[in-house]
């Protein structure tokens, strides 16, 4: 990846960007449901309640995306006291394989762990291999015990990254 993608909040003129970016992303890989679309696409309304972190080249293109709650908040059902969750991890389809994930993933720890939560825990879909191995690959592991949540008939994954020790 090149050293000069940077992350940082998304801009309210960037809304727009950000949510064809993600549908995109989403879109390249799964079958999306019109709800569920609409929810990828709502990075106002997400940014009006949490933080939408985008990451950005030089020139200021958007290459990836995601979604963390304010400090002391969560974004989703899975998170407990002492825990920081993320959601949507969004990399545009033409920006794969650059380590946009990885940075977008390592940047939610780096917030982890200056919030001084224990873990970071983010649902996955079952049929998200690929982020799977990205969060395997930076030290994850399933939560089996929370895995509760059902969406659209499937039940989704958790996924844990201790911060402590």
């Amino acid at each position: 990846m090149a050293p000069e993608v940077s992350v940082r909040l998304v801009d309210p003129a960037e809304y727009e960007a950000a949510s064809a970016l993600s549908e995109a992303a989403y879109g390249h890989d799964y079958e999306l449901t019109a709800d569920y679309r609409a929810n990828i696409r709502d990075v106002a309304g997400r940014a009006a309640e949490h933080e939408v972190w985008v990451a950005v080249d030089p020139t200021g293109a958007l290459l990836g995306t995601v979604a963390t709650p304010r400090p002391g908040r969560h974004i989703g059902g899975l998170a407990v006291a002492g825990e920081l969750d993320f959601r949507l991890l969004a990399v545009a389809p033409a920006a794969r394989r650059l380590g946009i994930g990885r940075l977008l993933v390592g940047h939610v720890i780096d917030l982890g762990r200056q919030r001084r939560a224990a873990r970071v825990v983010m649902n996955s879909g079952p049929e998200m291999v690929a982020a799977h191995r990205l969060y395997a690959a930076l030290g994850f592991r399933r939560l089996r015990d929370r895995e509760t949540r059902i969406v659209d008939g499937r039940r989704l994954l958790a996924f844990g990254l201790d911060l402590s020790g």
